[in-house]
């Protein structure tokens, strides 16, 4: 398996003032690499990615990439709805020696079948970088089907798909239709524990950020037969696992971050802080798991303009 078990979809740590905070994303990378993350997924939904600045993008790619030399992979999100874009992106990525990149369905155009399959079997073909699929049609618009995932599986360079689509079947057929060796991780980690049963490899994982080990252990008593012990966990944590997409995904984790000490700051415009109810139930769940040291302060501070 060339990512492990774990991938953390990254946040993208900001200042006050709303710009990049360096220093707080590379001690994030370092603290995910100690505990149970084996890829760091940078720049992708959950980095903020459609609100950074190329520029901003690469940073993050270089300094986390040094900060987990030798304790982590990491993954470069240089996707786009612009074929041209996509691979100037990540032929940059791959001339910073980084480990794979994440190529999400082109979002807004809607591509059909044959439009996907060329979009994609062009990245692939533009560096040696392993990539990673990304399917997710509640953002793009448009659904990879597992017979188009089937074909671009047969090319050397792209090695697994990160599956978002909630759909059990998607996942059944393209388990089917694919080599045991092509990676299937869980989009959603509500949906790790079913996945795992259907063939999946892991998860990209939002929640990891807070509970890392916790997930690790849960993947690895599954493929250990612990299937008893693998589902206590899940349930244990599926409260948090719906909680932090109770607004949209990163605004509640960068939340959960802050309430518990993290200088991670707010998300940028379009996206908005969580409404005082929502914080009040994120609060309750990250009490009840034993996340938020009560002496840390009870309110998150939000970026100003």
């Amino acid at each position: 398996m060339v990512f492990g078990r774990v991938l953390t979809a990254t946040i993208s740590p900001f200042t006050p003032s709303g710009k990049l905070n360096v220093p707080e994303a590379e001690r994030l990378a370092k603290y995910l690499a100690d505990n149970g993350t084996d890829t760091l997924v940078v720049c992708g939904t959950t980095g903020e990615s459609p609100t950074l600045t190329w520029d901003e993008e690469f940073e993050l790619f270089k300094v986390m990439k040094q900060a987990v030399a030798g304790n982590a992979k990491v993954i470069a999100g240089t996707g786009s709805n612009s074929t041209e874009e996509a691979i100037a992106a990540t032929r940059q990525a791959a001339a910073l020696d980084l480990d794979g990149t994440l190529q999400v369905v082109p979002y807004y155009n809607k591509p059909t079948q044959t439009g996907l399959y060329e979009h994609f079997r062009a990245i692939a073909a533009c560096s040696d970088l392993p990539v990673l699929l990304y399917n997710i049609p509640g953002r793009s618009g448009v659904s990879l089907h597992p017979e188009t995932v089937a074909k671009l599986a047969q090319l050397p360079t792209v090695v697994g798909i990160k599956e978002a689509s909630g759909s059990m079947d998607t996942v059944s057929a393209i388990r089917k239709l694919t080599p045991p060796e092509f990676a299937i991780y869980s989009g959603d980690d509500s949906l790790t524990l079913p996945m795992l049963a259907l063939g999946a490899s892991g998860v990209v994982s939002v929640a990891s950020h807070l509970i890392g080990p916790q997930l690790q252990q849960m993947i690895q008593d599954f493929f250990a037969g612990r299937l008893e012990l693998a589902l206590k966990t899940h349930l244990r944590l599926f409260p948090l696992f719906e909680h932090l997409f109770v607004e949209t995904n990163p605004t509640p984790v960068k939340t959960a971050l802050q309430l518990q000490g993290w200088d991670v700051g707010s998300v940028r415009l379009p996206l908005a802080p969580l409404s005082p109810a929502s914080l009040e139930t994120l609060k309750s769940t990250l009490q009840q798991l034993d996340l938020l040291d009560l002496s840390t302060p009870s309110d998150p501070v939000y970026a100003s303009c």
